[in-house]
């Protein structure tokens, strides 16, 4: 009968003991749980609390991190220097060849169509990779883990980065197609001397675009990403084939290109043929960079990170205008203390196809053909003549050549003395001053100051006397276009330097738009001009200027103490000008428009028309006078010589 309780008490102590245990055992599990939980959750944080948010579209990776850049290109797209990176426009995936994308994910990623960002078999082959090899010989990074590396974090390559790297790339391709994801990898990966992009590269390295890659030549810029510095072409071309080759063989293997393709291209490696030197080396076109960028910021408003400028420059006629005045200079400056020139080339159509700013860009940035404001001289005269052939003149009008007195002013011809009774055109040929003067008088000095306006003159024009010589300063590029007008029938075309403007994608922020030339004056007179001025040429001060076999025009120009020369004139196919002084405004030795700026431009003239077949001029050519008219002329010229001082020294009724 004491059994029974004893068997009850034993069963309850049982399940006491069994009670606790389960406690204790799930107290202990969900302390691990809370432990496992904590510290997943400080592992997140710790992997995570700074991540970056995820862009939601390709739009917002374009422009990240670009550092600023500025391309300047000549007139057919070719890059002359670059300030900065060196960026070009962005390229469609499907404008490509087939090979280049399949290069790249040969060698970087050949399962990117498979995976969703990463590629964790690529990340298992790389781990039991390395630790085969006791160190890190592959990365398992995807291309859209590359991306997010360059474009959205730093590239540290830490486990904690590598973890933000994975997670973000598996983000980005739930918002991004994987056309987008390889369109900015391809048009934003660093491939080495500066060049980000594959256009960029291709310009850079081939001188072509992306669009016409040989297969060679898509391997050989697919093997710079591991190392765009050690496999450097233009300095390690060996070691870049190398991994070129390495990119063919993993194109073959992943049945991109067959083994003859692979083949092909090994036997026929890609070359460089590019300029290798530096492309920001900017001390060749650094005049023109400077211009080019203050016409930028005139013509695009905002602030834009990258710009592309596509100038009007013929690059071969900026370098021969360059090499020209140099040679002159050195061969004759020294002598006569001419120690600066600047040049500068327009064709019909208003564009500057060339100009130099000075003799050298890195001992002086000042741009002598743009910014530099000096006295023309008689250069100005076909301005005064083209206002006196508008008030009623034409080229065969009688003037005196005698002593001038304006209210005390006194001006003399170069070298002295007075021929008596000129035409106009005479006077223009030999740069008679008292004819100018005269004529400036006759006709009124606010007449002149206008036709220089109309003929392009933007610089002040102070309504004096002395403006009829070439007092008031002007700068080289305004007075050359002036002359243009004579060349161009009458009608004036506003001097441009700029094509396009883009950013790197291929925007365009501006575009130049031809407008019709503006009528400065008639053609007739404008002929007439252009008559007297190819006299100047043939017979007159600007001798030195003729060019062989071809018919031009110009005029020559000195200012006060010869601190100033200048020629300018033109062709059927170009107008250009020609100054020559100092930078200090001091005083040349004897130094005139017909001697060193007329040597300059006929050397440098003779360049630019290699090749051109020889055109001529829109109007006539001066008549040519024969032995006896010449000395008929000369013998009126000195009759009224003395008949003019017969006059002087009679005295006056008063």
């Amino acid at each position: 009968m004491y059994q029974e309780p004893f068997r009850a008490d034993h069963m309850m102590e049982r399940d006491r003991r069994e009670r606790r245990t389960r406690t204790i055992l799930g107290a202990s599990l969900g302390v691990v749980l809370l432990i496992a939980v904590v510290s997943i959750g400080s592992v997140w944080h710790w992997a995570f609390h700074d991540l970056p948010p995820v862009p939601t579209g390709a739009g917002e990776l374009w422009s990240v991190r670009r550092e600023p850049a500025v391309t300047l290109q000549d007139r057919n797209g070719h890059v002359l220097a670059v300030r900065g990176p060196l960026y070009a426009r962005a390229v469609a995936l499907d404008s490509l060849p087939e090979h280049v994308p399949q290069a790249f994910l040969a060698i970087e990623d050949q399962r990117f169509y498979e995976h969703s960002g990463v590629d964790f078999r690529g990340v298992v082959r790389a781990v039991w990779r390395n630790v085969r090899a006791g160190e890190l010989v592959q990365g398992g990074s995807t291309i859209t883990m590359q991306l997010v590396k360059n474009l959205i974090l730093t590239p540290d390559r830490h486990l904690r980065r590598k973890l933000q790297e994975m997670r973000l790339a598996r983000a980005l391709e739930r918002h991004l197609t994987k056309t987008e994801i390889l369109e900015l990898y391809l048009n934003r990966i660093y491939l080495g001397a500066r060049a980000y992009g594959i256009e960029a590269a291709a310009r850079r390295y081939f001188d072509k675009s992306a669009t016409e890659l040989t297969l060679a030549e898509a391997a050989l810029l697919a093997a710079l990403p591991k190392a765009p510095s050690r496999l450097d072409p233009t300095t390690n071309l060996e070691a870049a084939r190398a991994r070129a080759a390495q990119v063919l063989a993993a194109m073959e293997e992943a049945g991109y290109i067959t083994p003859d393709q692979h083949a092909g291209a090994l036997a026929d490696p890609a070359e460089p043929v590019a300029d290798t030197s530096d492309p920001n080396a900017t001390s060749n076109w650094g005049h023109a960079f400077d211009f080019a960028l203050a016409e930028a910021e005139r013509l695009v408003s905002g602030d834009v990170p990258d710009l592309v400028i596509r100038t009007t420059l013929d690059p071969e006629l900026t370098r021969a205008a360059q090499e020209t005045m140099e040679t002159v200079l050195a061969e004759q400056g020294t002598a006569v203390n001419a120690g600066e020139a600047a040049v500068m080339l327009l064709a019909p159509d208003g564009a500057i196809r060339a100009f130099s700013g000075g003799r050298d860009y890195a001992a002086s940035q000042f741009n002598r053909a743009i910014q530099a404001q000096r006295q023309p001289g008689s250069a100005f005269k076909p301005i005064v003549f083209a206002a006196a052939l508008e008030a009623g003149y034409d080229p065969s009008s009688a003037v005196w050549d005698e002593p001038v007195d304006l209210e005390g002013w006194t001006p003399e011809n170069f070298g002295g003395g007075y021929r008596g009774l000129v035409t106009l055109q005479d006077a223009l040929k030999r740069s008679i001053n008292t004819v100018a003067v005269q004529v400036a008088s006759e006709i009124g000095i606010g007449r002149i100051v206008e036709m220089g306006h109309r003929l392009g003159i933007r610089s002040d024009l102070p309504e004096l006397p002395a403006i009829a010589l070439g007092a008031a300063e002007v700068n080289l590029l305004e007075l050359t276009a002036a002359y243009s007008v004579f060349n161009n029938d009458g009608a004036y075309r506003e001097p441009y330097f700029i094509q396009s403007i883009t950013n790197s994608r291929g925007d365009v922020l501006y575009e130049h738009q031809r407008i019709g030339a503006q009528r400065a004056m008639t053609a007739e007179r404008a002929q007439a001009m252009s008559t007297m001025l190819q006299d100047v040429v043939l017979t007159g001060t600007g001798r030195r200027a003729a060019l062989p076999g071809r018919r031009s025009a110009g005029k020559t120009g000195t200012s006060q103490s010869f601190r100033d020369a200048w020629f300018v004139g033109y062709t059927a196919d170009y107008v250009a000008g020609v100054w020559v002084g100092n930078d200090d405004d001091s005083p040349m030795q004897d130094v005139t428009g017909g001697g060193l700026p007329a040597e300059i431009w006929r050397r440098y003239m003779i360049r630019v028309h290699q090749g051109l077949p020889a055109r001529d001029l829109s109007a006539p050519a001066p008549r040519t006078r024969s032995e006896r008219e010449e000395r008929l002329a000369a013998f009126y010229s000195d009759l009224s010589a003395a008949f003019s001082e017969l006059l002087e020294d009679t005295p006056s009724e008063r």
